[in-house]
């Protein structure tokens, strides 16, 4: 009996020993559970700047997923190409308390380009870990280091990575052994307990972060959660060396080495050019021939090889092959209007997201690539130069109203594109409408789009006319049931920056009828009847990213042997998120006429107006289905 309890102590005692009770999930502090779906128990990043063109970077990442959705916080993953050398990867499993049951070197990763199929070519590659969990939690201890010659990305601190994951700690450090010049900018700390670890050296660490949870009609992340960027005055990009404490030197040094020569043509694209513009009296009008030119004969493809994926391929080469990406395409219409005496500036922007480019840190910024032209009236013009449909001078919300990058021979120089805001983005729906003595209508719609709204639209011309059913019938009206598309005309105005529809529409059986009563909602074709979600204790500022205006006019005919006796009284509701009128006339005995007019305003607003901004919502969603009622004579 005794040896048998000595054996079972000893097989608990090694079984012990083989758990690491750090990695338990049972050691997690219970508060980092909370509104989780993974825990980084500890992420340490250290950069070693050995000098201006060499870098090594070594990272050790510990995180407990608690679930699925947590996932995607693993990232077990290291990008490499011929300017970058992965020197360590590993990753080792553990189950929730803490015992190794999975174990990988560096072979057994999965190697793959590090692009999608849209790419032409690029020595861009990815090593990442392919483990399928078979229950949760479970922990991932991932180490890897790399080494690289440039210096022009050092990597920066962000150490919220998202929502839902919680941080047990982090921690980020720079060596620099040669003393080297390294400047730092601090963003979002105030709300965050960070800790700069010392006075004489960059190292930051924070500890014990719990989980954020994501809110709706919030900010971006990147306005909230805590970053340190890094950046060298003198740097190397791809075994180039380049410099840059202010965005002047910045810009130069990109128009020297990386764009200068790059926008030669041949003699006869230069011809070419010319003969186009030939009857044109200004820069704007040869820009807009020019464009149309380039869209024309050239699409859209990603190259990703060159100087750090900054340096566009030359413009002979995009004139000759007919393709190219965001760098070549606007680098080739700069060389065009070049050609034929218009300035223009290549451009760097953050697209998609609405980010600045920031003023007062100079590094390596952007992910896109435009193209400036300044306008003789002081009013520059820009074009997104990867759009073969987009119209001239027009952005979009892909890169509107934000900080950009404009490269000139004098050097860097930070411009705002133009903002497509609140009344700048309307659509104006008018229809006639005619009720039946069975409860069906027949319409004549006729929408216009612009702005902002225009962008979301002028794609649908492309649609086949299954594909513009199932639109109009699901996306734009799938509140309606029983609606028929009778014919559609879209008239894509270029010129003016609009989008026009006009279509024939049947809905039967709209209104509801009994033996006296014949009941419709008044507002058919442009129901808003969105509620923002409701938060008991909100977090987060609230985030109207968009405004826009709809107006909507529609003259409705009631049928012959019933009469409108009483009409709702016009609404207006006043706010500081905007504002919403609502009215319906009386024309004559059997017509009325619905005019609606709603405005919402682009803002940021404190937690505390989230509640006011719902109640407004709540109070434009009832009147969105206000119904009125006529009875028969």
């Amino acid at each position: 009996m005794k040896k048998l309890i000595l054996f079972i102590f000893c097989f608990l005692l090694i079984k012990t020993y083989a758990q690491d009770l750090d990695l338990s999930f049972l050691s997690i502090p219970p508060e980092l559970t909370k509104d989780a779906n993974a825990v980084v128990r500890n992420n340490y990043t250290e950069v070693t700047i050995e000098a201006s063109n060499k870098m090594v970077v070594y990272q050790k990442r510990i995180v407990t997923v608690l679930n699925k959705e947590g996932n995607r916080s693993v990232n077990t993953y290291e990008g490499y190409d011929n300017d970058k050398k992965i020197t360590k990867l590993s990753a080792r499993v553990y189950d929730k308390l803490g015992e190794e049951i999975k174990k990988y070197n560096k072979s057994k990763f999965t190697d793959v380009s590090a692009v999608d199929g849209g790419t032409l070519y690029s020595d861009n590659r990815v090593k990442y870990l392919d483990y399928t969990p078979t229950a949760y939690p479970y922990t991932i201890v991932f180490e890897s280091e790399y080494e690289t010659s440039s210096t022009g990305f050092i990597p920066s601190w962000n150490p919220l990575e998202s929502y839902y994951t919680a941080i047990e700690k982090s921690e980020y450090k720079i060596q620099n052994p040669e003393n080297l010049k390294i400047r730092t900018k601090e963003k979002n700390f105030s709300d965050f307990s960070i800790q700069r670890v010392s006075e004489n050296e960059i190292h930051y660490r924070i500890e014990k972060q719990q989980a954020i949870e994501f809110e709706r009609n919030s900010v971006y992340t990147q306005d909230i959660f805590p970053i340190v960027m890094v950046a060298l005055n003198q740097f190397t990009l791809k075994k180039v060396s380049g410099n840059g404490s202010n965005w002047s030197e910045f810009g130069k040094w990109m128009d020297n080495e990386l764009l200068k020569d790059k926008i030669t043509l041949s003699p006869v694209t230069i011809a070419k050019a010319q003969e186009l513009v030939s009857g044109a009296n200004t820069n704007i009008e040869k820009a807009k021939i020019l464009y149309e030119y380039m869209q024309n004969k050239t699409r859209y493809i990603s190259v990703q090889v060159g100087i750090g994926g900054r340096e566009p391929i030359p413009a002979i080469e995009v004139d000759k092959l007919g393709y190219g990406d965001c760098k070549g395409l606007t680098n080739y219409t700069k060389a065009l209007l070049n050609a034929v005496g218009v300035p223009a500036n290549y451009t760097v922007v953050y697209a998609q997201n609405k980010i600045d480019i920031d003023k007062d840190f100079t590094s390596m910024q952007g992910n896109h690539v435009i193209l400036n032209i300044p306008n003789e009236n002081g009013e520059d013009v820009w074009l997104e130069c990867t759009s073969q449909t987009m119209p001239f001078g027009f952005l979009g919300d892909f890169t509107d109203d934000r900080n950009v990058l404009v490269i000139t021979p004098e050097g860097g120089v930070i411009k705002r594109t133009p903002a497509y805001t609140n009344e700048l983005n309307i659509q104006e729906t008018k229809a006639n409408i005619t009720f039946t003595p069975n409860g069906s209508l027949q319409a004549n719609v006729g929408i216009t789009s612009k702005g902002i709204q225009y962008d979301r639209k002028f794609s649908i011309e492309n649609k086949s006319k299954k594909e513009l059913e199932k639109y109009y019938l699901s996306d734009v009206w799938g509140y309606n049931n029983n609606t028929n598309i009778n014919a559609v005309n879209l008239e894509n105005d270029k010129s003016n920056i609009a989008f026009k529809e006009k279509l024939d529409v049947t809905i039967n059986d709209y209104a509801a009828i009994n033996e006296n009563e014949f009941l419709f909602r008044v507002n058919v074709f442009n129901k808003n009847t969105y509620i923002p979600k409701r938060y008991r204790k909100r977090k987060l500022p609230l985030a109207i990213e968009r405004g826009y205006q709809d107006i909507d006019n529609y003259t409705i005919t009631i049928p012959e042997g019933y009469t409108i006796q009483q009409i709702p009284e016009a609404k207006t509701i006043d706010s500081k998120f905007g504002t919403y009128t609502m009215e319906i006339k009386k024309k004559n005995d059997n017509t009325i006429e619905y005019t609606k007019n709603i405005l919402i305003k682009q803002g940021v607003y404190p937690k505390e107006d989230y509640a006011s901004y719902r109640k407004f919502r709540k109070k434009i969603a009832k009147l969105e289905n206000i119904r009125i009622a006529v009875y028969k004579n």
